[in-house]
């Protein structure tokens, strides 16, 4: 039987409960809304202006994605350096809470995109298999 777990959140009122089988998708989304809540309340923020909040979000996770890159040795005129897992993950992190709050801010939830992912998957396996209506993809 999985035994439901606390964490805490900085800021948070309480403890962010969570199972061990709980959507791990609809959690992050939860949290990102929390935090944005936090974020608004302490800097002034006012995320009204829906399309200029998701230019502010998609330009941090390019900058972010930056960051991956220098991580991972993208210059190959230098002597490459071992690759941290862990600065690699905290980058990759990162990014999700920038998109995460890009997809709140257009007023997508968790559901919504798991299902256009889904949809988007299945048609990216057709292209692969030549089945799709797009053009350039054939078997």
């Amino acid at each position: 039987m999985e035994r439901e777990r606390s964490f805490e959140v900085p800021g948070a009122a309480a403890p962010v409960a969570g199972a061990a089988g709980q959507d791990k998708l609809e959690t992050i989304f939860r949290l990102q809304a929390l935090f944005d809540d936090e974020l608004a309340r302490c800097r002034g923020l006012d995320f009204a202006d829906r399309g200029l909040w998701v230019q502010r979000e998609m330009t941090a996770m390019m900058v972010e994605a930056c960051e991956v890159l220098s991580e991972v040795n993208y210059k190959w005129w230098k002597d490459p350096r071992e690759i941290s897992r862990e600065k690699v993950l905290d980058e990759m992190a990162d990014i999700l809470h920038f998109f995460t709050a890009a997809c709140l801010r257009m007023g997508f939830t968790a559901s919504d995109l798991f299902s256009a992912y889904c949809a988007k998957n299945r048609e990216n396996f057709r292209r692969q298999h030549g089945e799709s209506e797009r053009q350039g993809y054939k078997s």
